[in-house]
């Protein structure tokens, strides 16, 4: 306890007493890490956002900021004996990360709605609000760690490792923001929550996409999107017709199950074409992709733009669940983008693409998302 205490001290950099909001999901990593605020001496103020309210997710175990969550918050923060604010968020959070997962699988894009409201409600909104409460930063239980130079690093504990989720964090935001669990592994802070009796102790972790009930997004997309349902044609690269599908949403590239067709081979999704509703397939090796190309990047490497940076080699990662690979920034069709040293499969427009050096693995370059791929095939 004593330990992680004073890690969180200098995770803060700031003195005891400065006034610091933790942002309260009412799980046991943001419990914790207001828990070791409020020990460290700090004057803690806890924030809940309430992003969405539906029946079905209230009901939902594992889902954060709504129903059961913010209970569990205030709770939380009345056991510490800190102040506590709920925030309805509802509104932006809709606008901003709804809207934009069900439009971006309209596109024929897989998007990443968990960076989307980091970036926004979260790391945008939020940090205005810390501001007026006259906090010197906001303090979250996110598994990513800040060191004195401001750079972004991966979390000591590789099976917690949140800096995917986290590559559009700004400059701006890294220099008011702080991470107290980025040097902690995940069984360490469930001891810690036991050992203060913090209800959060036995509390499982969030899964899948917050409002999403029970992962069946397109429950979701229908709702928001419903011409994202109408039917097109399963076309393999070869130009053959081979069936029909019932929406272009249902399908990410990469995809091999749930095709509904019978031609012999595994058949993969290589591409989405929404505008005419097409749903491309080939075989395996139509998925090795040589480069891609960048959308919305944010880059906290050298110089002030990636574009300072052409040629850097750099460690890619195109999923949260993949290990990065190398590959170098370079200008594709006038873009940037990446060329890697070796063919990636089934990369997907939409998801992000997360940089990072070489030279110190654990350091985040910033990265994209993935606006454009260049296959082999």
């Amino acid at each position: 306890m004593d330990r992680a205490v004073e890690a969180a001290r200098e995770a803060v950099g700031h003195p005891v007493g400065t006034r610091i909001v933790a942002a309260m999901s009412g799980g046991v990593d943001s419990t914790v890490t207001a828990a070791l605020l409020s020990r460290a001496g700090y004057d803690v103020v806890g924030v809940t956002l309430q992003l969405y309210d539906h029946g079905v997710a209230i009901q939902k175990k594992g889902a954060c900021c709504a129903g059961q969550d913010i209970h569990d918050a205030r709770m939380a923060a009345d056991s510490l004996g800190i102040p506590h604010y709920v925030l309805d968020y509802e509104s932006r959070f809709r606008d901003q990360v709804m809207e934009d997962f069900a439009d971006a699988y309209l596109r024929g894009e897989t998007p990443v709605p968990c960076i989307r409201c980091n970036q926004t409600v979260k790391f945008r909104d939020l940090l205005d609000v810390a501001r007026d409460l006259g906090a010197e930063a906001i303090a979250t239980g996110h598994y990513v760690q800040r060191n004195g130079a401001g750079e972004l690093h991966r979390a000591v504990d590789p099976a917690r490792d949140q800096s995917y989720f986290l590559f559009a964090t700004t400059r701006d935001q890294l220099d008011y923001l702080r991470f107290p669990l980025g040097g902690l592994p995940k069984p360490e802070v469930r001891a810690i929550a036991a050992e203060l009796g913090l209800t959060a102790a036995d509390k499982p972790d969030s899964q899948d996409i917050c409002f999403v009930p029970e992962g069946r997004y397109t429950t979701i997309i229908d709702r928001l999107r419903p011409e994202g349902a109408l039917a097109g044609d399963v076309v393999h690269l070869d130009g053959r017709v081979l069936g029909r599908h019932e929406g272009v949403t249902r399908y990410t590239v990469g995809q091999r199950r749930g095709l509904n067709i019978a031609v012999g081979d595994p058949l993969f999704v290589v591409r989405i074409d929404a505008a005419s509703r097409q749903v491309i397939v080939g075989p395996r090796e139509a998925l090795l992709t040589r480069g891609l190309i960048l959308k919305e990047i944010n880059w906290l490497g050298e110089g002030g733009e990636i574009t300072q940076a052409l040629g850097r080699p750099v460690l890619a990662r195109v999923r949260s669940t993949r290990e990065p690979v190398l590959g170098n920034i370079a200008l594709i069709d006038g873009e940037a983008g990446i060329l890697f040293d070796s063919p990636e499969e089934g990369v997907a427009p939409g998801q992000a693409c997360v940089l990072y050096a070489p030279e110190d693995p654990s350091r985040v370059l910033g990265g994209g998302f993935i606006g454009a791929t260049r296959n082999l095939v």
